[in-house]
């Protein structure tokens, strides 16, 4: 019996595959891609073979118009070509994150100061006292403690002037810290304090993650600026660029929101439909990126300011992302750092005005 066309795909007839379009054009090592064309499979349903740059690349699934291959560890940015016959098609490029930091753990968004340096925590599990707290990696990449005494560091967040706030899951206090990392405490009774932000205001907004969003002033006032669904391990905040405060956090329904709570403290559902939403960040086009997955696909989700959500970078494990200078973004995994040069500019973190 023979193979019908819908199995075998559509004729190639010059025997060369062809490459429209790599989606997502990003990807971590270990990220899983869409190769689309046409020609992309040799008869006799074998696979086909994929490269990105020199390094051989795990064909997931193969037809005939795509292929769905594994990015390849120790694989850089550069061409993805895919081979059947004896015949090489044409090259798509294809962003791949380079590994900056390794043997961490952080749980929602690295943090990056004025100079460019990149602050990241190891915040281990509930009670457990390690022995650096946060780390930073300097402009050359150089690894050092930073911080070694605050049990469960969770999130980062810089105020206007670039002085470092970090909150402690462990303890529901916020603390400030000295570039000397020198600490002290800024605000207590923050319940399971997670995620952090500030307003243009200068107001610190803390997420508890069993329920409460508080919102702390510049004289240290500390009022419930909105409830929201607990969640089973961490809110995740954002400023956007209208002054909306954006949080995510993931529950047991794998079906899961990001909320908008505007600067009344009004609550509404932004977009629905991500698995485990964590870390998020804003381009300044007021494109929202996530750290979750859609559909099935795991990695950096763009939310549009219409509600279009989409795959933009590719990888497992990620909690959390931070745009940094020169077109660029931070991207944290479960225990990694990694940076990617990245055609988008990020929403400002410090309004410098």
């Amino acid at each position: 019996m023979a193979i019908s066309n819908r199995l075998l795909g559509k004729k190639n007839v010059n025997g060369r595959p062809h490459i429209e379009a790599v989606s997502p054009a990003a990807a971590l090592p270990g990220g899983e891609v869409r190769i689309l064309g046409h020609g992309l499979r040799p008869p006799e349903l074998r696979r086909p073979r994929v490269r990105v740059g020199d390094i051989e690349a795990p064909v997931v699934v193969s037809a005939d118009d795509f292929v769905i291959a594994r990015v390849p560890y120790g694989a850089a940015s550069g061409p993805v070509v895919v081979s059947t016959n004896g015949h090489s098609s044409n090259a798509q490029q294809i962003k791949v994150a380079a590994l900056i930091a390794e043997n961490l753990h952080p749980v929602t968004n690295p943090a990056v100061d004025l100079e460019g340096n990149i602050f990241v925590t190891f915040s281990g599990s509930r009670g457990q006292k390690v022995p650096v707290s946060i780390f930073k990696i300097e402009t050359n990449y150089d690894v050092k403690p930073f911080l070694t005494e605050l049990m469960n560091a969770t999130a980062i967040a810089f105020d206007r002037t670039g002085q470092m706030y970090v909150s402690s899951r462990f303890d529901g206090t916020v603390y400030r810290v000295a570039p000397n990392g020198t600490m002290s405490s800024y605000a207590e009774g923050m319940g399971v304090a997670t995620g952090i932000a500030f307003d243009r205001e200068e107001n610190l907004y803390v997420g508890d993650r069993s329920g409460t969003v508080f919102k702390i002033a510049r004289d240290r006032q500390i009022f419930v600026f909105a409830t929201l669904e607990p969640s089973v391990s961490a809110y995740h905040l954002a400023l956007g660029p209208k002054g909306d405060l954006f949080v995510t956090g993931p529950t047991n329904c794998g079906f899961d929101s990001v909320y908008k709570i505007d600067p009344h403290g009004a609550v509404s559902t932004y977009y629905r439909g991500l698995g485990r939403p964590q870390g998020l960040a804003f381009d300044r086009e007021g494109h929202l990126y996530v750290a979750a997955s859609l559909g099935g696909q795991r990695g950096i989700i763009k939310i549009t300011p219409h509600g279009q959500a989409s795959l933009a970078v590719a990888g497992s494990g990620l909690v959390g992302l931070a745009f940094a200078p020169g077109r660029s973004a931070i991207l944290a995994s479960n225990n990694a750092v990694h940076h990617m040069a990245w055609d988008i500019a990020g929403q400002a973190l410090i309004d410098p005005s």
